[in-house]
């Protein structure tokens, strides 16, 4: 049995929508988010740095969200949602799974970490403008890639949107310029609509709608 440890807004969204378009059946576990919680030796046997999601698979157990939607692609995908290895379209595939997550996000975590270390007047408006910035140059190249597309590789939905479609769900709850706009804004109203989409972010907060 699949059980994804989940908090609302966080990547765990990620694997929660493959699971709902691959039709896989799991169990979705809600975590205290607390500091203290995420400190436990309980919690940090599951995830070592005390983050979320956690996937449990049976006998395997992960704590990266990119790894578990190619390992749940490995296991129980079938050939769907993401190109043959060694092609062209798979080598575009791993790049948008990998800028989503390790270029895009980055900056997106750096700022809700600095909200949460730096609340109210002590935030540093300097670092806020620079992760800003990044995040912005990021939504820019997406706006670029997408002309002429529905979804990142033409006009076939991967697990490759799946990853970009939380990082962009992220952009649009801190305000990030250009991530409701264009063809961001358009390609974010696509995914909206798949069918996988309203599981995972069915408990988010209002201000990320």
């Amino acid at each position: 049995m699949i059980r994804i440890y989940h908090v609302a807004g966080t990547r765990s969204v990620r694997v929660i929508w493959l699971c709902e378009e691959l039709g896989l059946p799991y169990e979705k576990v809600a975590v205290d988010f607390s500091p203290a919680y995420r400190a436990t030796p309980e919690w940090r046997r599951l995830n070592p740095v005390g983050k979320v999601p956690v996937l449990v698979d049976d006998d395997v157990t992960m704590f990266e969200s990119g790894a578990m939607v190619e390992h749940l692609l490995d296991r129980h995908g079938a050939g769907r949602l993401r190109p043959p290895p060694g092609t062209a379209e798979r080598a575009a595939y791993l790049q948008w799974s990998w800028f989503a997550e390790a270029t895009f996000a980055r900056p997106l975590g750096e700022i809700v970490n600095h909200r949460r270390e730096f609340p109210g007047e002590s935030e540093i408006p300097a670092v806020l403008e620079e992760m800003s910035a990044r995040a912005a140059l990021c939504v820019q190249a997406l706006d670029e890639a997408l002309a002429g597309r529905q979804y990142l590789l033409g006009d076939e939905f991967t697990a490759a949107d799946v990853m970009m479609g939380y990082s962009v769900l992220l952009a649009r709850a801190l305000g990030i310029e250009g991530a409701r706009a264009g063809r961001v804004g358009a390609y974010f109203d696509v995914l909206a609509r798949r069918s996988g989409y309203p599981a995972a972010t069915a408990d988010l907060p209002d201000a990320w709608r």
